[in-house]
């Protein structure tokens, strides 16, 4: 880009911005919150986002989420059931039940109770096969819910006993009253949800905060939920303005035109050690490790991409240390699978892929493709070995990395063609709709212990018949992995869990669905006074808690 060009940028994102000295009720401030992506959606349950569940963090509540300390709490029910207090029991068909209570006093934004007629109604929109959920496994995994008489207990029937039992994370609760009509055509739900067409509709949320303002690619504006029942938030307002230019981004905090970046969906992390060096008094910079796991996507159907050899060639033609090391302090840890070191189903005795070009140009001998003179390699058919790559534009981190793989794959003959995309429609359509040609980079959050039956098992890639349900986008099928996935669904016992983990990934890295490349670490950028932000360092963003955030002193002095 000409400097110029990126100069003009930067005056384009600010002149967006407005002044934060209009400020709301001064006891109860306003704040403002930089992210570099906007949702494309806020149906808790339709594409899968990081900054969508940002943003639904602070205006809907999931069933259980994992806390900062990795411990499973109730976040939209009473008591975590467990075999131990009787809530969750084994059945002698193999299966399960597990019995939640919403809290008496749940309510959605307009004032309707939260019910079981709401649980009800969206195990039926999760389970269609036209609705279109990311996540459909969880609803499919429920034969039956039982429902008591006080609208507020329900039993769920799981068709298999499982180590998550209790894990509804993934299980968001719709508002039946709002929502059903929508569903009247299943296959048109995606379109015709409240969501979508209304999202400041009151009704769909059931958070401390509602949101009130929706513009597309500019902010999200939320506000305090007046049937919220639990502790009262510390803002009377908060604005999530998005600036997908990340150099702007940084502008606008040290111009004071955002208070804080948000780590979950702010700035890619050499960006933040930079910034965190020159940062004006009274901001702070806090650096959380956890389970981000930035990888490759490829498309399996790629002539080249389909052979397994050429997967593994490109792994071993990333030199991801040296990219660790001089683009990130060393910051970033290298990943062998979705699975990261720091959990404790991690084995380390899966097969690792280091940076090894003259292997690499091996196997992508063995495959086929030669080096048959100046530019890429060609199969016998004459083809050249020519790859796209795509990424979120505006991430600057990301743009890096590509360009720097670009460098280095080209070294072993393979050639790669970037390209960038905005990420409402990177992910919308070329990474739900699986509509890239070679691979794409981007990131998942992991949540602590989740069983990959979504991104990994064969039932789960998306396509036009299941209305693109599922997050397998590189369209994965190996039938031993579905057997390993189906195994940890049913197995409990830890040493045998334990066991199929290990073998799920040593069966990653022989197939290499994606190309593992870090574990990333968020860095949140925030003022001083604000208070009781806990990173988690995995997928239950920090926004689930924003009512331990606090405004402690200097209010007045927001700039």
């Amino acid at each position: 880009m000409h400097p110029w060009a990126h100069f003009r940028n930067l005056l384009v994102a600010l002149a967006f911005l407005t002044p934060l000295a209009a400020q709301a009720n001064p006891s109860r401030p306003e704040l403002v919150i930089g992210l570099s992506q906007f949702p494309t959606i806020l149906h808790p349950s339709i594409e899968s986002m990081i900054v969508k569940a940002y943003a639904l963090g602070f205006v809907h509540r999931p069933i259980t989420a994992y806390d900062a300390d990795w411990k499973l709490a109730c976040l939209m029910c009473t008591t975590v059931p467990t075999v131990e207090n009787g809530l969750a029991k084994t059945k002698p068909d193999g299966g399960m039940t597990v019995t939640f209570t919403l809290p008496a006093d749940a309510r959605w934004a307009d004032g309707q109770p939260v019910t079981t007629d709401d649980v009800l109604f969206s195990w039926n929109v999760g389970k269609h096969p036209q609705s279109g959920v990311a996540n459909a496994g969880i609803y499919r995994s429920i034969t039956a819910i039982d429902t008591g008489a006080d609208k507020k207990t329900f039993t769920l029937h799981l068709a298999k006993a499982t180590g998550t039992y209790n894990v509804l994370t993934d299980f968001r609760v719709l508002p039946a009253h709002v929502e059903k009509a929508a569903f009247a055509e299943p296959g048109e739900y995606r379109k015709r949800s409240q969501y979508m067409a209304a999202p400041t509709n009151p009704g769909l949320y059931n958070g401390p905060y509602r949101v009130t303002e929706m513009v597309t690619g500019s902010h999200v504006t939320l506000e305090p939920n007046p049937h919220w029942a639990g502790k009262a938030p510390a803002f009377s307002r908060i604005v999530l303005r998005t600036i997908e230019n990340t150099s702007a981004l940084q502008a606008a905090l040290l111009a004071g035109q955002v208070h804080m970046i948000a780590g979950e969906m702010g700035l890619p992390l050499d960006q933040a050690v930079s910034l965190a060096n020159r940062l004006p008094p009274g901001y702070s910079a806090q650096f959380k490790p956890g389970l981000v796991y930035e990888h490759l996507d490829v498309n399996p159907a790629h002539p080249a991409l389909t052979d397994p050899r050429v997967r593994r060639a490109l792994l071993h033609g990333i030199d991801r240390h040296a990219i660790s090391r001089e683009m990130f302090g060393g910051k970033l840890a290298l990943a062998d699978s979705g699975i990261s070191s720091l959990e404790p189903i991690y084995s380390g005795a899966a097969k690792r892929y280091g940076y090894d070009p003259r292997r690499a140009a091996a196997l992508l001998d063995e495959a086929g493709w030669k080096q048959m003179g100046p530019g890429p390699r060609r199969n016998a058919a004459g083809q050249p070995l020519v790859l796209e790559l795509g990424t979120t534009a505006g991430n600057h981190s990301r743009e890096l990395v590509q360009q720097v793989i670009q460098a280095q794959l080209r070294q072993i003959g393979v050639e790669i063609r970037p390209f960038t995309e905005i990420p409402r429609t990177f992910f919308a359509d070329k990474v739900t709709k699986r509509a890239f040609t070679g691979m794409v980079l981007y990131s998942w959050f992991g949540t602590p212990g989740q069983v990959p039956r979504s991104t990994l098992h064969s039932g789960f890639i998306p396509k036009a018949e299941n209305n693109f349900s599922g997050q397998n986008f590189t369209g994965y099928a190996n039938p031993k992995m579905d057997a390993l996935i189906d195994a940890l669904d049913a197995e409990l016992d830890p040493a045998k869990r334990q066991q199929l983990w290990a073998d799920l990934q040593a069966l990653y890295a022989e197939d290499l669905p994606a190309l593992p490349l870090f574990f990333t670490t968020a860095g949140f950028i925030t003022p001083d006074w604000l208070k009781g932000l806990r990173p988690t360092g995995h997928d239950a963003p920090t926004s689930l808690w924003v009512t331990e955030w606090s405004a402690e002193g200097k209010v007045a002095a927001q700039r």
